[in-house]
């Protein structure tokens, strides 16, 4: 073989093997091509959130740079803050009754649309088609169906006398209805890819040792659907804990702080009352918050996937 043969037959990237410190890699690119993306999250997602954290120990009005170090008062006012406390456990009650009722009316809306029906690719878009909707505008149509007249909305139609956003008894309930219609179907779509990984063989050996539709589902489908389980339940928490939209497009927390939550409380501390810093603060424990109670979930589920 000539020079000139083993030249143009040699690979176009052996001349550039040493390029940016290191071996090249036509697979792996540089990390010069990552920069401007890491750049831009530095700016739009670490600075923030650093910045948020050093605003917590201030006393931050929200305007101007005029700010003084408070230490930890802002969260010791947190703790003496009845409205903010209140909101906690409004949030836990609405979080706990999201996660259960979104989650097992989405196992039964896979389990349905799953079954060979002709219409189930019409039935799986019509309930997911609720969660492509604006949450603001979900809440505006809930409004309206919760008209209290008791002609209109789900008053008339159930013939009911009930107050659904103004009686403080009911208001959080309906909001945790208003988001399960909106989510339930995200739910289903995630535990319906889950069902479509169960092998059938598995389903007819079991039919074979004579086991029923619920010892099916008991033994084989719901072990397998432990990867889905555990989606579903995080983001069905972490969505429940960081409630805003709904609540502050159909009540603003009310009655009164009925339905008031972490995230509505945050809001108004920074954008009605200009205390950025105490804001900040209840930020703060809210992100460590969800960012424990989902480290215990990842735990607890992963666990249950390998014991599965």
């Amino acid at each position: 073989m000539t020079l000139l043969t083993a030249r143009r037959t040699r690979p176009a990237h052996a001349g550039r093997r040493r390029r940016f410190g290191g071996r090249f890699n036509p697979e792996t690119p540089p990390w010069l091509f990552a920069a401007p993306a890491l750049v831009v999250y530095a700016l739009v997602v670490l600075y923030p959130a650093v910045s948020g954290v050093v605003y917590a120990f201030t006393d931050w009005s929200g305007i101007g740079q005029d700010m003084s170090f408070v230490g930890l008062a802002n969260f010791r006012t947190l703790l003496a803050d009845e409205q903010a406390m209140g909101s906690i456990g409004n949030t836990l009650l609405l979080t706990v009754a999201i996660v259960v009722v979104q989650n097992g009316v989405g196992l039964l809306l896979a389990l349905g649309v799953h079954a060979r029906l002709k219409s189930r690719a019409l039935l799986r878009v019509v309930f997911f088609s609720p969660v492509v909707v604006s949450p603001v505008m979900v809440a505006f149509l809930w409004k309206y169906i919760y008209n209290p007249d008791p002609s209109a909305g789900l008053n008339g139609l159930l013939g009911l006398r009930v107050d659904w956003l103004g009686d403080p008894s009911v208001a959080l309930w309906s909001i945790a209805g208003m988001v399960v219609w909106q989510y339930a179907g995200y739910s289903m779509v995630i535990f319906l890819a889950g069902l479509e990984g169960v092998p059938r063989e598995l389903h007819e050996a079991a039919m074979i040792d004579g086991a029923g539709t619920f010892q099916r589902f008991r033994y084989v489908t719901w072990p397998l659907l432990a990867p889905a389980v555990t989606i579903n339940l995080m983001l069905s928490t972490i969505g429940g804990l960081k409630l805003f939209d709904q609540v502050f497009a159909a009540t603003n927390g009310g009655p009164g702080y009925a339905t008031e939550t972490l995230s509505t409380v945050l809001y108004k501390q920074a954008f009605v009352f200009g205390k950025f810093g105490y804001s900040t603060a209840i930020a703060l424990v809210l992100a460590l918050f969800v960012a424990a109670v989902s480290l215990v979930q990842v735990y607890y589920l992963r666990g249950r996937e390998v014991s599965a």
